[in-house]
């Protein structure tokens, strides 16, 4: 059982079932926790939680606060209708009558849109967020404004562009408001032609720039022609600025979204040509505030929806709620101004990151691409984008199929791709297994470590079904030749790769437990033994798959017998491995180091009223347990495995020193690889001040008992140092 509960929150005693109506049984000891409850009450604020060493918020399956605004504010709408709030003069048109007036209103409206759409990113209903804007729900009324009707005609054609690569992506399921439309007018007569409108626009305004910067003999003659935006010309160069940036960052970031769309990445240069053109616009956008800043607003500039402080016209969150019945009433706080700046710029970080990809055709190395692009934690859109590049049509990229993909990562031979065992049914299943693979990596962390555990088993049903195939492949050869077939030697190849991509799956499982923060300290060592023997089969899998392919590639080359450069290259490991191996090092030096701390009492362990190990133990590791991965991998095996851990035995031989000279070993195999020779740094410093710690715990930690012992992620996000300081 897990506790929560919040301060401030009224409770009937008397409503709560006595312990005594339900009886204990050999698996249950019950307890009062009405002393807990009452503590609890008294000592924590509101909104805050009781944090036991086996409850997180990650961990819950939700919070509930009764009133909660979010969850129950109720209808609460100042107008019945979207006419009703026309003829209120809610959205004026024109704004003003006054010009400068109405170039101030037009800069607010387009700030604070660019806040409700970065809103509705983060999750938010669009009828509450950029539908909130009166003038987007009636297009026809600012046919009158050019500015202002270009301006949202790209709005609504981004914004449909947007709900259709996240529905086609279908990582809505995330933030289920995301793609619903209620009904609302994304599409209005002429919006296909938003972009020649704003580019008019954009030129006109260039124009009233270039001749407000003109000197004072010819601006007369200007002015018979050009007519300025306002009427006070010494503001006209920063107005006509203002309005210029904020026109082209939407401009440039339509052309974005619609780019990253082309079919098999075709667009992904031009993609990165206006990525660029949008985040210089973003930081002239941002230079803007001190031009435009109202004297008059006395808020923060972290609770602005604009950037001169002023209220936007024109806006009213509450007016879709019930005009688009569909739509849940929940109450929302915009992201400021300057907050949906920097949502925009982190955005097209990752879109950017995106489009630098090279399409590469190997299934390993997308793999690490997309792990490395995850660990920006880029939101829906971004992730959503880079799920439709990789698959299109149920194919990689739009163009590779899942067998040749399958074939290219098992390095089957090129002959193999028109052998009909190539397209058996269930190599065919995996191949839809991979593509459901690659979608599950571009979910949130939450998600993705979900998804990953259920398909382990999917991945380890195929790979029985192949194994049969291949035995009954394998039979019918033997009986009819003594050599081996190909067909023979691709079921083993399909194999092995198969076994490998499962248990690179449970360990992106268990290290986004990590990233999650799903583990407690007291739960690091059972962690780390699990992670060891995972890496472990890993490491054998892709040894073996490298072997396999090394042994193909001899039969089909024809190099000199027992040359003395052969053997030796034979002999090596592959840096690939060894990289496995040096993390194997420190998962098992970490596992023993902790063990050894609890059997020694150097760390005690306070036992959680809610679970006992064993259950905390199943609570994690349940579904690599039922796809049996790895097989015999049990409670009992681990108790064992740390039950004679000890300081004596362990300081004999240290992992973390043999995880050291890996490190220094694979350092230069790495270096045409950033990323990798990054993470072999880190793994580095972990082990050497993981061999440190243990040193001088062994030394002093027998005659001084004062000496505390944490762990800590200083420098790598999974694998922990260990601190130790005196009390």
């Amino acid at each position: 059982m897990e506790l929560e509960t919040t301060s401030k929150t009224s409770m009937d005693r008397h409503a709560l079932r006595p312990t005594a109506a339900i009886p204990a049984t050999e698996n249950t000891v019950w307890a009062d926790a009405s002393p807990l409850l009452e503590a609890a009450c008294t000592e924590l604020q509101d909104g805050e939680l009781i944090h036991g060493d086996n409850f997180n918020l990650f961990a819950a399956m939700s919070a509930l606060e009764i009133m909660d605004p979010k969850m129950d504010p109720g209808i609460i709408s100042r107008y019945y209708s979207i006419d009703e709030a026309i003829e209120d003069g809610a959205a004026p048109i024109p704004i003003s009558l006054d010009k400068t007036t109405d170039v101030q209103c037009t800069i607010d409206i387009m700030d604070h849109i660019l806040a409700c759409e970065a809103t509705w990113h983060k999750g938010h209903s669009l009828a509450q967020t950029v539908f909130s804007c009166i003038y987007l729900l009636r297009p026809e009324r600012t046919t009158s404004h050019p500015i202002l009707d270009s301006f949202f005609r790209v709005i609504r054609a981004t914004c449909k562009a947007v709900v259709s690569v996240v529905s086609e992506a279908r990582t809505h399921e995330e933030e289920d408001l995301f793609t619903m439309a209620y009904g609302l007018p994304l599409i209005a007569n002429g919006d296909e032609k938003c972009l020649s409108l704003l580019n008019a626009v954009e030129e006109n305004i260039s124009r009233q720039l270039r001749a407000c910067k003109s000197p004072s003999s010819k601006r007369k003659l200007l002015e018979a022609d050009i007519e300025p935006l306002q009427s006070n010309l010494d503001a006209e160069e920063g107005y006509c600025k203002s309005l210029l940036c904020r026109i082209r960052f939407r401009k440039h970031f339509f052309h974005v979204v619609t780019s990253m769309r082309r079919p098999q990445g075709r667009g992904m240069e031009l993609a990165r040509k206006h990525i660029a053109a949008c985040i210089s616009e973003l930081e002239s956008i941002s230079e803007t505030a001190v031009f435009l800043a109202s004297k008059a607003c006395d808020d923060g500039i972290l609770e602005r929806t604009t950037a001169s402080g002023r209220q936007p016209i024109g806006f009213d969150s509450t007016v879709n709620s019930r005009t688009s019945a569909p739509t849940p009433p929940r109450s929302i706080e915009l992201l400021s101004w300057k907050k949906a700046i920097e949502y925009f710029e982190k955005l097209l970080r990752d879109l950017d990151f995106i489009c630098s990809y090279s399409l590469d055709p190997s299934l390993e190395v997308l793999m690490r691409f997309v792990v490395q692009f995850q660990k920006a934690k880029p939101d829906l859109v971004a992730r959503a984008h880079l799920q439709v590049l990789l698959v299109q049509d149920g194919k990689l990229y739009g163009r590779d199929s899942t067998l040749a993909m399958i074939a290219r990562a098992a390095g089957l031979p090129e002959a193999a791709k028109n052998y009909d065992v190539i397209k058996n049914e269930y190599i065919v299943q995996l191949g839809q297994l991979v593509i459901n693979m690659l979608r599950i990596l571009c979910t949130n962390a939450a998600w993705q470590r979900r998804k990953l555990g259920k398909i382990l088993q999917d991945w380890r049903v195929i790979y029985v079904q192949l194994e049969v195939a291949f035995t009954n492949e394998y039979r019918e050869v033997s009986n009819t030749s003594n050599d081996e077939s190909l067909s023979v030697r691709i079921f083993k190849q399909v194999l092995v790769w198969v076994e490998e991509q499962t248990y690179w799956i449970a360990h992106r499982f268990l290290i986004l437990g990590f990233e999650l923060d799903l583990y407690s300290p007291g739960e690091y060592c059972m962690v780390y033994w699990y992670l060891y023997v995972i890496l472990i089969r890993l490491a054998e899998k892709t040894h073996l798959k490298m072997s396999t392919i090394d042994e193909a590639a001899k039969r089909k080359g024809k190099k000199r017998k027992d040359s003395p450069k052969n053997l030796a290259r034979e002999s090596r490991i592959p840096p690939a491995v060894l990289f496995l191996q040096c993390q194997i090092c420190i998962a098992e030096g970490l596992t023993l180091l902790l063990a050894a701390l609890g059997n020694e009492l150097m760390i005690l362990q306070s036992p959680s009223p809610f679970n006992s190990e064993y259950e905390r133990f199943t609570q994690h590791f349940e579904l690599l347990q039922k796809a049996c991965i790895p097989d015999h991998n049990s409670y009992p095996s681990f108790k064992e495995s740390i039950s004679y851990a000890n300081f004596s035995t362990i300081v004999m031989y240290n992992y973390f020193k043999d995880a050291q000279k890996i490190a220094k070993e694979i350092k230069s195999s790495f270096s045409s690889d950033p990323e990798r020779l990054d993470e072999v740094r880190r793994l580095e410093q972990v082990a050497e001040h993981n061999s440190i710690a243990l040193n001088v715990i062994c030394r002093v930690g027998a005659v001084d008992r004062s000496l505390k012992v944490s762990f800590e992620f200083i420098h790598h996000p999974c694998f922990a140092t260990a601190v130790v300081k005196r009390h």
